[in-house]
């Protein structure tokens, strides 16, 4: 494992680890993952009565397991494992090794509970200092780190991260949007950590406040928690001047930190000698042939107090084949656009709001702020997404309004190859999310 010791300042006032597990040779990377798998295996094995179980059925013991290959010879797990055996019946160290919890939200039946030893937390640090480094962060930096702490993973791991990196972190955590301004004004601010949604609410009341955040040092923003395109980011880097780069990381493996682009913007490096991805087919488990789309599924090789083996992400994914022009050996993942369980069927239609978002932001005059209204009237599903507009084009002519209205509408059946019915709001009717951005509204059940 790579100390946090060995993080040393590197060329162009970025960090690179010392030992270099981003860059090393393939056959020590695998050496590498090798041992460390056969570690967690034993881990999970003898004191995870779940995994114990399953491993038996599968005929599997950690003797089985030589390599990282061997991987594919273990079971599955999946979300709904964490809830039934919530709190404690995932956990692989005893009470007194546990040095922290997080949870979910807990928004649908009870959360999901993880746990971290001293050790684990340092492996989640770590891994957050090389996400900062991908970014050309550095000691220099001053980090306003707005996700929310708490159970939430997000706040404290881009604390822990930022603080390992020897830059300055404001834990200023999520809301309180004039405030959050106020600081990124006054003190100089040089990277921001948030949802994207949130940082586009942020430019927004920037803009209202007459604060051109074009203006002020910051350069960098870390987002996450949330899937977002290529037009969002499009759409940020315009209105802030600043790079926009994508974090990826899930609570059930560590938390943010998992993954993360490099200056390159051209897909997540995952920093897999602690976590290692597989693309099986969504539908069948089985394995994907290389650069195929799947769904990722992720090991985790260094996690003590509670490994994951073979977790099923639902995110839908592929991995890069060639080397990245960064140089870091480590491999790539296409960012996250989709899920396969946000996916949402409408008139036998499959739809992701990742879809609708494409379309929207193709369409100039419209804010990058919208929500998707599923009702079902006289026994026939309806959609309908609500768009919010600039003020100026809000309190232009009606037949403006229709024309808007109308090629909103072509763009979102070109795209989706349904129709779905447009209204335009005023802005700021939508309302805002300080976390992930609630895009779909399903009240065909209610």
């Amino acid at each position: 494992m790579t100390n946090l010791a060995s993080i040393k300042a590197g060329t162009g006032g970025g960090f690179h680890p010392a030992s270099a597990p981003d860059y090393l040779p393939d056959a020590q990377l695998r050496d590498l993952q090798t041992q460390r798998l056969k570690r967690i295996v034993k881990q999970a094995y003898d004191n995870v009565a779940l995994y114990r179980r399953r491993m038996e059925e599968l005929n599997v013991t950690p003797d089985d397991i030589h390599s990282i290959d061997d991987v594919v010879k273990l079971p599955f797990t999946n979300k709904s494992d964490l809830r039934d055996n919530y709190p404690f019946g995932l956990f692989a160290a005893p009470m007194n090794e546990i040095v922290r919890v997080h949870a979910s939200s807990g928004t649908t039946g009870k959360p999901t509970v993880v746990a971290y030893t001293r050790e684990d937390i340092d492996v989640w640090s770590n891994s957050m200092v090389r996400a900062f480094a991908c970014y050309g962060m550095h000691s220099g930096d001053i980090i306003q780190n707005a996700y929310g702490y708490g159970l939430f993973t997000g706040g404290l791991g881009a604390h822990y991260g930022g603080e390992a990196l020897g830059a300055t972190v404001i834990p200023i955590s999520g809301g309180n949007t004039d405030r959050q301004i106020m600081i990124m004004k006054d003190f100089s601010v040089t990277a921001i950590c948030c949802t994207p949604s949130y940082f586009l609410h942020v430019l927004e009341r920037a803009q209202e406040m007459g604060v051109d955040i074009h203006d002020l040092p910051l350069r960098a923003g870390v987002f996450g928690a949330e899937p977002w395109t290529e037009s969002m980011r499009d759409r940020i880097e315009a209105m802030s001047g600043i790079k926009a780069y994508d974090i990826y990381g899930l609570s059930e493996i560590i938390g943010p930190g998992v993954g993360a682009e490099c200056q390159a913007q051209d897909g997540l490096h995952l920093f897999e000698d602690h976590f290692y991805p597989e693309i099986v087919n969504p539908e069948t488990g089985e394995p994907c042939q290389p650069g195929e789309e799947g769904e990722l599924v992720l090991t985790t090789l260094s996690k003590m107090a509670m490994p994951m083996l073979r977790y099923r992400t639902h995110d839908i994914t592929c991995i890069y084949p060639e080397t990245c022009s960064c140089g870091r050996g480590i491999r790539r993942i296409r960012r996250i656009g989709r899920r396969s369980d946000d996916m949402f069927i409408i008139r036998g239609v499959n739809v992701f709001p990742s879809q609708v978002e494409t379309a929207l932001l193709a369409v100039e005059e419209t804010m990058p702020h919208y929500q998707i209204i599923l009702d079902r009237e006289k026994g026939l599903d309806r959609m309908e997404v609500q768009v919010e507009v600039t003020a100026d084009v809000f309190s232009d002519k009606v037949r403006a309004l229709e024309g808007l209205q109308n090629k909103l509408a072509k763009s979102l059946e070109h795209t989706l190859g349904i129709h779905a019915n447009v209204r335009l709001v005023e802005p700021h009717t939508i309302e805002r999310s300080q976390g992930k951005a609630r895009r779909v509204i399903d009240r065909r059940e209610m």
